[in-house]
């Protein structure tokens, strides 16, 4: 091996541990999204709903997390006594605490913990209504899921999940990305910044309380459109840079 084949992954290796080693500058700047999630958007409602153990054991004490569980009527679909049927997102905001390194992460390393088979990862640019536009991470999995009390019966559903990390003035649907721009911000800038990731899930396929099956166009369709009025809504794209 030649002096430039084992340079690269040695400089980007020690470049990558650095972050763990940084001095703290002291001042935080906040991350740009609002945690405080609305009751609807749109024709969506949102019902918010705790942390789990996991991921409250797993990340810093002082990680700020806010999750809904959000539901839209299928236009026309009834169940047989009268109620109206709905799709289903599952979004959550983790917002990291003053311990950066210890508070953030990229959601497939939590997410086989909550029954994930990742099968592939890609990225969306998502347009918005502003003017603006950003990357999300778009990973397709399966889920497997317990279907009774005592966890015994479970079944396996198709899953579809868009991510981003929002920072201080920033952007990005790429981890890496996101902790180099810590440790430039932390060396040429003098700041750390609270970094917050967002994240919408969508089962696809045969899901249980609909009857025609949701195929997976329809579901990244209706993921795009709640992802983009979620990040309208969330972020003040005042502070994000063009």
């Amino acid at each position: 091996m030649n002096s430039r084949q084992w340079f690269l992954p040695v400089f980007l290796g020690l470049s990558l541990a650095a972050i763990y080693v940084l001095p703290s500058v002291g001042d935080v700047a906040e991350s740009a999204i609002d945690m405080k999630l609305p009751e609807s958007a749109d024709d969506w409602f949102l019902q918010t709903i705790p942390a789990s153990e996991a991921e409250l054991g797993t990340l810093a004490k002082d990680t700020e997390f806010s999750k809904a569980l959000c539901l839209r009527p299928r236009p026309g679909e009834f169940t047989d006594d009268g109620k109206w049927i709905p799709d289903r997102v599952d979004f959550s905001i983790v917002l990291s605490g003053h311990d950066l390194n210890n508070s953030i992460h990229r959601p497939e390393r939590c997410m086989p913990a909550q029954g994930h088979n990742i099968l592939s990862s890609g990225n969306i640019e998502l347009s918005l209504a502003n003017g603006r536009s950003f990357v999300v991470k778009r990973l397709r999995s399966v889920q497997t899921i317990s279907t009774s009390a005592d966890m015994n019966e479970r079944t396996q559903l198709n899953c579809v999940t868009y991510y981003f990390f929002v920072g201080h003035d920033r952007i990005t649907h790429d981890h890496l990305d996101r902790t180099l721009l810590d440790m430039k911000d932390r060396l040429v800038r003098g700041m750390d910044q609270r970094w917050a990731y967002a994240s919408a899930s969508m089962w696809f396929g045969k899901v249980p309380w609909i009857d025609q099956e949701v195929t997976e166009a329809e579901a990244d369709e209706k993921l795009m459109e709640f992802v983009r009025k979620m990040a309208e809504e969330q972020i003040d794209w005042e502070k994000i840079r063009p």
